[in-house]
C-alpha cells in the first residue's frame, strides 16, 4: 500500500501503475476504464484513479470517451500507419538536429543508453515471445536519448509520445513471424555508430528503415485486420 502523500503524488503513482497495466497487456486494447473498479482493485479513490487516467489521456494511452468514460485505445490499420509516418518525420528531423547540435556529453549518453540496450535480456525463460519490461524500457530510453540534443522540446514530446502510442502495438503484436527475419541489435548499432560518426544523411535513413521494419513486422503479425479493426482474440 502506498503511503497516503496527497492526491497528487498517488495520482501520479497510480498513473504509472495504470501505464503498466497497458503496456503489459493486462488492460488490453478497448477495455473500458471504470475508475470505481480500478480504486477497489488498488486500494485506492475514485478521485485518485480519475485524476491518474486523465494525466494518461494526455500520453495518448488512455482515451476519453463522451459520456461513456475512458478506455485503452483500440488497435487500428490506418492509425499505425499514420504513427509511424508521424516518427519518422519527427525522429529524422530531431535526429538530424541532435547530430548538428550534440555535445560530447550527449555522445557519451547515446553510447551508455546503447549499452544498457544491448545488454538487457529482449526476452525471458519465463515468456520467451515476448520483450521483458527491462528492455522495453531500455529500448525507449535509448531512442528518446538518441534525440534529446535537437533542443527542440514539442519534438521531443511529440517523439515520445508517438514512441508510447506504437509501443502499444509493439507489445500486442508479438510474436511475428516477420521479427525472426531481422537483427534489431544491429540496427540500433547501425543507427549509433552513423550518429556518433556525425553523418546526418546515413543516421536518418537508418533510422526510418528500422521504423519501417518495425511497421512490417507489426503488420504480419496479423493483429490487425484489414478493415483496421483489431483481432479479438488477444
Amino acid at each position: 500500500m502506498v503511503r497516503q502523500t496527497g492526491a497528487s503524488t498517488l495520482a501520479s503513482h497510480f498513473q504509472g501503475v495504470v501505464r503498466d497495466e497497458i503496456m503489459q497487456g493486462k488492460l488490453p486494447p478497448g477495455t473500458h476504464l471504470k475508475p470505481a473498479e480500478l480504486a477497489r482493485k488498488h486500494s485506492t479513490s475514485t478521485t485518485v484513479i480519475r485524476e491518474a487516467l486523465v494525466r494518461l489521456t494526455n500520453e495518448k494511452l488512455v482515451v476519453a470517451r463522451p459520456n461513456q468514460g475512458f478506455f485503452v485505445p483500440s488497435l487500428s490499420l490506418s492509425e499505425l500507419e499514420d504513427l509511424t509516418r508521424v516518427r519518422m518525420h519527427c525522429d529524422t528531423l530531431a535526429l538530424e538536429l541532435a547530430i548538428e547540435r550534440g555535445s560530447l556529453a550527449w555522445e557519451t549518453s547515446i553510447v551508455t543508453a546503447h549499452h544498457v540496450l544491448a545488454r538487457t535480456p529482449r526476452r525471458s525463460p519465463e515468456d520467451p515471445e515476448h520483450t521483458t519490461e527491462a528492455w522495453s524500457r531500455a529500448h525507449r530510453a535509448f531512442h528518446l536519448t538518441l534525440i534529446e540534443a535537437c533542443q527542440v522540446p514539442m519534438l521531443l514530446t511529440i517523439a515520445a509520445t508517438a514512441f508510447d502510442s506504437t509501443e502499444l502495438y509493439r507489445r500486442w503484436s508479438a510474436p511475428s513471424p516477420a521479427a525472426s527475419s531481422r537483427c534489431v541489435d544491429e540496427e540500433h548499432t547501425q543507427i549509433l555508430e552513423a550518429t556518433l560518426q556525425r553523418d546526418a544523411d546515413k543516421a536518418t535513413a537508418l533510422l526510418r528503415e528500422h521504423y519501417e521494419r518495425s511497421l512490417q513486422v507489426m503488420l504480419a503479425s496479423g493483429l490487425i485486420e484489414a478493415d483496421g479493426s483489431a483481432r479479438p482474440d488477444r
